[in-house]
């Protein structure tokens, strides 16, 4: 089956609770993100708090040191630690991040290959949710890892 991209409706994108719009990514029922195809990476796992995503790194995102560049890093750990948030969203809630902190452990490079991005929740509030994410290649050796936090909020709210 080919990957549907696009964007839903806010309405369509908050009837359900976050991780079943999550899941529908996984099985197609819902399309990926425009921005995913563009970064060559998907969305592969999602429980209740935890997600996963693999992305295929690539000379068309060397930076000029010929290394891939920080913001592909920074944007599949954001979608992971993002997204385990998204997990626990109920219906009728919206989010944002609020803030993100990496670190980059070892260069990402096109012969890296495949890498693993999982993102895990920290803590769940009313208002507040805390993240964390692993960008690890192919053996499990760590790439870069972050933290995140986001703000929830009534999905009505979203776009004002």
């Amino acid at each position: 089956m080919d990957r549907m991209f696009g964007v839903v409706s806010r309405e369509a994108l908050v009837a359900g609770d976050g991780l079943s719009f999550l899941r529908g990514i996984i099985d197609g029922t819902q399309p990926a993100p425009p921005f995913a195809e563009a970064m060559d990476f998907d969305l592969v796992e999602a429980e209740e708090g935890r997600v996963v995503f693999t992305g295929r790194p690539s000379a068309r995102f060397f930076n000029p040191l010929g290394t891939i560049h920080g913001g592909w890093t920074a944007t599949i750990l954001d979608s992971a630690m993002a997204c385990a948030a998204h997990s626990t969203l109920k219906p009728g809630e919206g989010y944002t991040t609020l803030e993100m902190k990496l670190n980059y452990v070892r260069p990402v490079m096109p012969d890296t290959g495949t890498v693993r991005c999982e993102g895990r929740l920290i803590h769940r509030g009313g208002s507040v949710i805390t993240s964390e994410g692993r960008l690890v290649d192919g053996q499990g050796k760590l790439l870069a890892h972050g933290t995140e936090t986001c703000l929830v909020f009534p999905a009505k709210k979203m776009g004002t």
